[in-house]
């Protein structure tokens, strides 16, 4: 039988660009929840309050009796919004809660991270799945709304009254998905059941929400709202779009500072977290 020359040869191969390994991992983690057919149906659901703003928009723009009524305005953009966070939170807990604990139950993080494929791209990788469908029903909507209002009238003047509506509406989104996918993704991390991380996750929101109310039953002050996530939220979304403050004792900084907190905390958990083993010889 004859032997082949196994010695050394070159890689003939084309070489990726290093750091670009997020990209795979986003990719396939995006195919791989889109395959899921019920999951659809949920993404379908959460648009339909844009189809019911389109509507309206559409009314307010080619009917004068509509328009006082219809209108855009910053408030019905925040009002958008937070209607969209029943939908943020279903998707945060159905996409996101398996996303590293699943990799852990499999030891799988193990084959990534042995890998030439830094922890910071594993990170990445998989909270960019996560916020892709977050942005999908928060961001992407909102816009869309400021461009049919343009298309339907025929004209820049809603934009140019309302120049800051944009950068409002981006700003929040981005927050708004930022707190959910890095608070989601920390929590997946520290356990190997996507059902605990799930339950511990609306645990904390819920909880965290329940502590303010009662505070906010016994003493009839809102100065402690930076204790309960959604508050935060909604209290630096009222600042943003230029809109009354719900909890006037809080200050806007107080309530930036503790989202801030949480995902630092978030981002510090990842860290310790998402770690290959150490072989020692």
């Amino acid at each position: 039988m004859p032997i082949h020359d196994q010695t050394y040869r070159r890689y003939g191969g084309a070489k990726e660009i290093a750091g670009r390994a997020w990209v795979a991992i986003a990719r396939n983690g995006v195919l791989t929840i889109v395959k899921k057919r019920m999951f659809l149906g949920l993404l379908l659901l959460a648009w339909l309050p844009f189809v019911v703003g389109a509507v309206t928009v559409y009314l307010a723009a080619n009917f004068p009796q509509f328009s006082g009524l219809l209108g855009l305005t910053a408030q019905r953009f925040r009002d958008f919004l937070e209607t969209q966070n029943f939908f943020v939170f279903v998707i945060t807990v159905w996409v996101g809660a398996g996303l590293i604990a699943n990799d852990k139950r499999a030891n799988a993080l193990q084959i990534y991270l042995s890998k030439p494929l830094a922890r910071f791209e594993y990170i990445a990788g998989k909270l960019s799945v996560l916020a892709v469908f977050l942005l999908l029903v928060t961001w992407v909507p909102a816009t869309l709304l400021l461009l049919l209002q343009v298309l339907f009238t025929g004209s820049l003047q809603f934009l140019k009254q309302n120049f800051y509506l944009f950068p409002a509406v981006t700003v929040f989104a981005f927050l708004q998905v930022a707190l959910a996918s890095f608070t989601m993704l920390a929590i997946s991390s520290i356990s190997k059941s996507s059902r605990y991380v799930a339950i511990l996750y609306a645990g904390t929101v819920f909880f965290s929400d329940a502590v303010y109310g009662l505070i906010y039953l016994v003493t009839g002050s809102t100065r402690m709202s930076w204790v309960s996530f959604p508050a935060n939220l909604r209290q630096v979304g009222d600042v943003i779009f230029r809109l009354p403050a719900r909890y006037q004792e809080t200050p806007f900084a107080v309530s930036m500072l503790a989202i801030a907190v949480v995902i630092g905390i978030s981002i510090w958990v990842l860290e310790r977290q998402v770690r290959g083993v150490e072989v020692v010889s």
